[in-house]
C-alpha cells in the first residue's frame, strides 16, 4: 500500500514539477491569466446559462432576432480571427518556425514576445467565441446546441489557457494559426447570414467549413503525433500527445458531425427527388 502511494506521490510530483518549471513568467501577470480559477467560473457561468437558466428563461419568450447584435459579433470576430493569423504568421509561422520541430523560447525578444501575445490573443479570442452559444439560447436555436458546439467552445478556451500560462510560443501554436484562417472565413459565413434571407440563398458552403475544420485537425494530428519519433525534439512530448488525442477525437467528431448533417442529408433529399420522379 505504502509503495502505491509513494508512487502516486512522485507521478503527482512530477506533473507539479513539470508545470512550475514550464511556467511562462512572460506572460504570469497578463490579463486572465496567472491562475485558471477565473476562466473555470466564466466557463462555469457559460454552460449553467446555456444548459440551464437560459433555455429555462427563453421557455415562454419569443426569440429575440439579434441582427445588429450578430451583424457586429461577427464582423469583429473576422477581424480578431485575420489579426490572430497575420500575427501567427510574423511571429513564427511565416518564415522562422521549423514545422518539424518547433520548441518554445521564453526569450524576450520582439519575435519571441509577438508570437506570446499572439497566442494571449488567442485564448481571449476563444472565451469571446463562448457568445456563439449565448446567441443561439437567445434566439431558441437549441438544436445547434450540439454536444460537439459545447465540448468544443468549453475546451478550446482550457487548451488556449495551457498555451498562454505554459507553451506562449513553439510547436503547438500551429493550431491557433491555422484555427484562425478558418474562422475568417466561417466568421464571414455567418456575418453574410446574419444580413437575412436576401444573402443567405447565395451561401451554398456551409459544408465546406466543416471540410476545412476536419483538414485542420488532421494536419495538426500529424503535426504533433511527428514529435513523437523525434528524440532530440525539444517540444514536450507530453503536450504533444495531448494534442495529437485531441486533434485525433475533433477529428472523429466533426466527421461525424459532417456525415450527420450532410451526408445522410443529401441521400434523404435524393430519396425524396426520387419518389417524385
Amino acid at each position: 500500500m505504502s509503495v502505491r502511494l509513494n508512487e502516486t506521490t512522485t507521478i503527482v510530483d512530477r506533473m507539479v514539477n513539470f508545470f512550475v518549471e514550464h511556467e511562462d513568467l512572460r506572460t504570469k501577470q497578463w490579463f486572465l491569466s496567472n491562475a485558471p480559477g477565473p476562466l473555470f467560473m466564466i466557463l462555469g457561468a457559460y454552460l449553467y446559462f446555456c444548459l440551464y437558466a437560459g433555455p429555462r428563461y427563453m421557455r415562454d419568450r419569443k426569440p429575440f432576432e439579434l441582427k445588429n447584435t450578430l451583424l457586429v459579433y461577427n464582423a469583429v470576430q473576422v477581424l480578431l480571427s485575420w489579426v490572430l493569423f497575420y500575427e501567427g504568421y510574423k511571429g513564427g509561422w511565416g518564415g522562422h518556425y521549423n514545422f518539424k520541430c518547433q520548441p518554445v523560447t521564453y526569450e524576450s525578444d520582439p519575435i519571441s514576445m509577438r508570437m506570446a501575445r499572439a497566442v494571449w490573443l488567442y485564448y481571449i479570442a476563444k472565451i469571446t467565441e463562448l457568445l456563439d452559444t449565448v446567441f443561439f439560447v437567445l434566439r431558441k436555436k437549441q438544436r445547434q446546441i450540439s454536444f460537439l458546439h459545447l465540448y468544443h467552445h468549453t475546451l478550446m478556451p482550457v487548451c488556449a489557457f495551457i498555451g498562454v500560462k505554459y507553451f506562449a510560443g513553439g510547436h503547438g501554436t500551429l493550431l491557433g494559426f491555422i484555427n484562425s484562417f478558418i474562422h475568417i472565413i466561417m466568421y464571414a459565413y455567418y456575418l453574410l447570414s446574419a444580413m437575412g434571407p436576401k444573402v443567405q440563398k447565395y451561401l451554398w458552403w456551409k459544408k465546406y467549413i466543416t471540410i476545412l475544420q476536419i483538414v485542420q485537425f488532421l494536419i495538426i494530428f500529424v503535426h504533433t503525433l511527428q514529435i513523437q519519433f523525434q528524440p532530440n525534439c525539444n517540444f514536450p512530448k507530453s503536450i504533444a500527445a495531448l494534442l495529437t488525442f485531441n486533434a485525433g477525437l475533433f477529428t472523429y467528431m466533426f466527421s461525424a458531425f459532417y456525415v450527420a448533417n450532410y451526408k445522410k442529408e443529401a441521400a434523404a433529399q435524393a430519396k425524396l427527388a426520387a419518389k417524385k420522379e
